[in-house]
This record gives C-alpha cells, sequence and structure tokens, in this order.
C-alpha cells in the first residue's frame, strides 16, 4: 500500500520524547503490570520444572509404578522390579 503524495507514512507521536530517567520511569509506570505478570509466570514455570527434575531424581513417577494398569507399559518397563515383570531379550 502507497502512501499518498504529502504525508508521512510513518506518523509521529505530538509528544516529545523524554530524556534520561524519565523515559525509564515512565515505560515502568506504563508497563509494570505486564512485568509483574511476566516475573509471575516465569517463577511458577521454573518451581514447577524444578520439581519436575527434584521428583525424577528421588525415583517418584507420574505413573505410580503399576505397570498392570498402565495402558501404555505393554510389559517392557525400564524397572522390572517395580512392576514385577522381567523384560523380554529379542
Amino acid at each position: 500500500m502507497a502512501a499518498l503524495p504529502g504525508t508521512d507514512p510513518f506518523p509521529r507521536s505530538a509528544a516529545p520524547p523524554l530524556k534520561g530517567s524519565d523515559s525509564m520511569a515512565a515505560w515502568f509506570s506504563a508497563n509494570w503490570i505486564n512485568i509483574v505478570l511476566i516475573a509471575a509466570i516465569v517463577l511458577i514455570a521454573g518451581l514447577i520444572v524444578f520439581r519436575m527434575i527434584r521428583n525424577r531424581k528421588a525415583g517418584k513417577h507420574s505413573c505410580g509404578g503399576n505397570c498392570a494398569a498402565c495402558s501404555a507399559c505393554r510389559g517392557c518397563c525400564e524397572n522390572p522390579a517395580m512392576c514385577g515383570k522381567a523384560k523380554t531379550t529379542r
């Protein structure tokens, strides 16, 4: 789309740009809620990942280790002692 002759294709705001610390304070006051929400989301995601890693190192699994009741196991557990089935070799 072409701009009309005599018009600016990228209009500028009427307010003059702020200088120094005023611009940072204005930006922060305009965006503080976004900063808080993003920080909260990052913190929650980090805590979830930390807990998953800690549980995995402690040997806890999301399935509970009952391979007899698990449709995804198909009898080939990583830990045969946990589900009572021995791995088969081919």
